[in-house]
């Protein structure tokens, strides 16, 4: 049978069900505004019922708090998570392109049309007085504003690369971080859990750390009971399928500077991502994506358009032969001239190459000089330089501007040293390169897209058969680059070295060899996209199409990221209106308890003071 003060008990019980309702009430009211907050409450359950050997069988003994649970759907957290990650990439793809697109941008007054017509405005003018020297000059200058402009392009880009590279360095570290602190909060977790606590805080503030890890890579959480139900949970993290946390360990990446370059133009030292014990991380994984995945693509893509073809080399061998290669013209191989080539699953470090041209096919033969000898025979394996990474990253836009430099270049180059200055001698190349190592200007051959089969060319200066042998500076217009792209230095500084006339026994106002310089603006066969200035208005369309998709794809996924926040927090998420009514309810609920506990003691004050006498 209960005890006679039962009632005070119950009326006690209740007491505390009410505080302990107010309390949790006034930390969600606390805490409104917390970025990742979970709405908590606190779970009442009536009270074990007495047996009574009474008529009425059992009787009820109060309320029992259970424990302070919070309030959060699985289902949107993993929704938020995944959609976190389509964001994360495609608002970093947004800024870069965006940033390329303003660097092409057209409008400006000093864009590359502008250039380019006003050079060939002041050609004209040349045509009518060859003979004079301001406009000669006038020539030259707007030729190399010309060429500045294509390096001022080069140099934007290779920037832009460098600050992406810096960003991919910068998140390597915020996600080694944030492991670190989500191993560190499980094991907080674990420690109040297993005593019988619930950790709600700390709960939430791991689960607001794996969002945002969550916007860098694509990640997994699992966590599951250990043991017989004692508290203590295994809790994992997983990058991209490996594992970044386990329980209380947390696994780290690191970066490391590549020694060699993959491109032509790439900066020095872009940075591979790998575990801390060595092992790669493949970043441009099909399951990957966030923002590391993102700059990755824009650092290094290249529209699936890198180095590769069939190797063919001997054991012992320290040259490498690759046919069938899918860069058979001098004006798309953008290759560095020393670097890493992939055969099978084996790297090999190269020093230069040499290409032929075959005599039957016309296809172009690469000769690969490595550092070290070839460790097994190799018959027709894949061979690759980088990556296929399918997207149009800056790799593949500074390819684009090499290709024009060459291109045109060549074309101009070859219809200017067909004439005479006005010394009569031959013309030079009007359009050039330069060496970084003598800071001179090439000789350029013949590109060996033209016809002559068996041509020679090799990623360095000099080491040429025939006429040139002894010529140091003879080069193919591989190593003609936007960055270094410009006016040959004798050119520039003497203006009668233009060669106006295809012959100077004609006269010194005979500017025949003008006219076909001229001409070149409308050569509607020199581009696959028609006349010099339709390839740059096509690439800066595409550029355009390229930002504006990714800015269309940015903002869309951000809607959508908002709708699956508002579905999340509308069940997770603190209402101030419903919390002001549970204020009110529990304080109903505390004074109906007090109220019980003051008639009990009425009651027992009668019992014990007044009926004893």
């Amino acid at each position: 049978m209960p005890s006679t003060f039962f009632g005070l008990s119950i009326g006690n019980s209740g007491l505390y069900a009410s505080q302990a309702g107010l309390n949790t009430t006034a930390h969600n009211i606390a805490n409104i505004e917390t970025e990742g907050f979970s709405r908590q409450v606190a779970k009442q359950q009536a009270g074990t019922a007495l047996r009574v050997n009474s008529s009425y069988g059992m009787v009820g003994t109060g309320v029992d708090i259970k424990g302070v649970t919070q309030i959060r759907d699985s289902y949107y957290d993993l929704k938020y998570m995944k959609n976190n990650t389509m964001y994360g990439a495609y608002s970093t793809k947004e800024y870069y392109l965006t940033s390329i697109e303003n660097y092409f941008n057209e409008v400006k007054l000093e864009g590359f049309l502008t250039n380019f017509d006003n050079m060939y405005n002041s050609l004209q003018e040349l045509s009518k007085q060859p003979e004079d020297l301001t406009v000669r000059t006038q020539v030259t200058n707007m030729a190399q504003s010309t060429c500045d402009y294509v390096n001022s392009l080069s140099t934007s880009l290779s920037r832009l690369q460098e600050e992406c590279n810096f960003e991919i360095k910068n998140q390597v570290e915020r996600v080694n971080s944030l492991a670190q602190q989500i191993a560190i909060v499980t094991k907080q977790i674990n420690t109040i859990e297993v005593n019988g606590g619930t950790a709600n805080d700390l709960r939430d503030q791991r689960a607001l750390m794996v969002d945002e890890l969550s916007g860098f890579a694509t990640v997994s959480v699992n966590e599951r009971i250990v043991g017989d139900n004692v508290g203590v949970t295994s809790y994992t993290v997983k990058l991209d399928g490996q594992t970044l946390v386990d329980n209380y360990e947390a696994n780290q990446l690191k970066v490391v500077p590549r020694d060699t370059k993959v491109n032509q133009l790439d900066a020095t030292g872009l940075f591979n991502v790998c575990w801390s014990n060595g092992q790669p991380v493949d970043l441009n994984s099909p399951t990957m994506g966030g923002t590391l995945k993102a700059l990755i693509q824009v650092r290094d893509g290249n529209n699936k358009e890198g180095y590769q073809g069939k190797a063919i080399a001997s054991a012992g061998d320290t040259t490498i032969t690759v046919t069938s290669t899918n860069k058979n013209n001098v004006e798309d191989l953008n290759i560095a001239s020393n670097g890493i080539i992939t055969i099978g699953n084996r790297e090999y470090h190269y020093n230069g190459f040499a290409v032929t041209k075959d005599e039957d096919t016309g296809e172009f033969i690469y000769e690969f000089s490595l550092d070290e000898p070839v460790k097994v025979d190799v018959n027709e394996e894949t061979a690759h330089i980088g990556k296929q990474v399918d997207y149009k990253g800056i790799p593949y836009y500074m390819a684009q501007l090499n290709k024009f430099a060459r291109t045109y270049a060549k074309a101009f180059n070859d219809v200017h040293k067909s004439g005479q200055d006005l010394n009569g001698d031959q013309g030079l190349d009007f359009f050039n390169g330069v060496d970084v190592v003598t800071g001179k200007n090439f000789i350029f051959d013949k590109s060996p897209s033209d016809e002559g089969n068996g041509y020679l060319f090799t990623s360095k200066t000099g080491a040429y058969a025939g006429d040139y042998a002894d010529e140091p500076n003879f080069a193919s217009y591989y190593l003609l680059t936007a960055d270094t792209f410009g006016v040959t230095k004798a050119v520039y500084s003497d203006p009668k070295k233009l060669a106006t006339a295809s012959s100077i026994e004609n006269g010194v106002a005979n500017a025949d060899n003008v006219q076909k310089l001229l001409a070149l603006k409308d050569d509607v066969r020199m581009f696959g996209q028609g006349k010099p200035a339709q390839f740059f208005q096509t690439l800066v369309a595409e550029i355009g199409i390229d930002a504006k998709q990714a800015s269309n794809f940015a903002e869309n996924q951000m809607n959508i990221l908002s709708a699956v926040q508002n579905q999340r927090l509308s069940i997770s998420g603190v209402d101030q209106e419903e919390e002001a009514m549970n204020l009110v309810r529990y304080q109903k609920a505390y004074n109906l308890s007090a109220k019980v506990i003051s008639i009990m003691d009425q009651i027992y004050d009668r019992l014990i003071n007044y009926m004893g006498a």
